[in-house]
């Protein structure tokens, strides 16, 4: 597949949608219109690429909604050059979403499937995050901290305690909390032991999944 006219048209009408639907960042509406998310799914969806739901991809996962992606970058208020960490690096939208904002992104895939496809795939598409990790999520990357924001694209039941370790004081984290249905839940970091959090609607992702050996 090719990156047409045609599609970043597409792609300016999602950032409008998502614009209408509350997302005011222009940082995070301009990487929207920028990245083609049609080279992230099977071509068997190419048409429907730029309309705001999500899509299967390999390993029983799925792409999220552009208005979720957009939603969470959003929340991150992000800088250039802060370490980002990203827990679930799926099919790399999110990635390239983060990486259009200059950041140095740090993102973690526990499907080896995945992590194998989307690893190939930056190198095609010459996306360079920091590092790209085969690994278990609820650990963070210790090796790597402290963050100045965590990203987590998958629902957890609860919050990984060592992500809340590896967050900078003034750091951000976004997760979505919660089994059947998340609440999006935004924590920062006021000291060394002080967290302020504030909810942030309902949403539904596939479930964080924890190695436990």
């Amino acid at each position: 597949m090719k990156d047409t006219l045609k599609h970043r048209g597409m792609r300016n009408k999602l950032a409008d949608v998502l614009e209408e639907k509350g997302i005011t960042d222009s940082k995070v509406l301009g990487a929207i219109r920028t990245v083609p998310r049609h080279l992230f799914i099977d071509s068997s969806f190419e048409g429907h690429a730029y309309q705001n739901k999500a899509f299967p991809i390999a390993a029983d996962q799925t792409i999220s909604h552009p208005y979720t992606v957009a939603f969470q970058t959003s929340l991150l208020q992000l800088a250039p050059n802060q370490k980002v960490l990203e827990i679930g690096t799926g099919s790399g939208y999110q990635t390239a979403v983060l990486l259009h904002l200059k950041v140095k992104v740090y993102s973690i895939e526990r499907q080896l499937e995945l992590f194998k496809k989307t690893s190939l795939f930056f190198k095609k598409m010459g996306y360079r995050p920091k590092k790209l990790i085969f690994g278990d999520g609820y650990k963070g990357l210790p090796e790597e901290a402290p963050f100045d924001r965590i990203v987590v694209t998958a629902g957890a039941p609860e919050v990984p305690k060592a992500l809340m370790a590896q967050l900078k004081v003034g750091g951000r984290l976004v997760i979505p909390i919660g089994t059947d249905e998340q609440i999006m839940t935004l924590f920062v970091r006021k000291s060394a032991k002080q967290f302020e959090k504030k909810t942030l609607g309902s949403f539904r992702f596939v479930p964080l999944l924890e190695n436990k050996n």
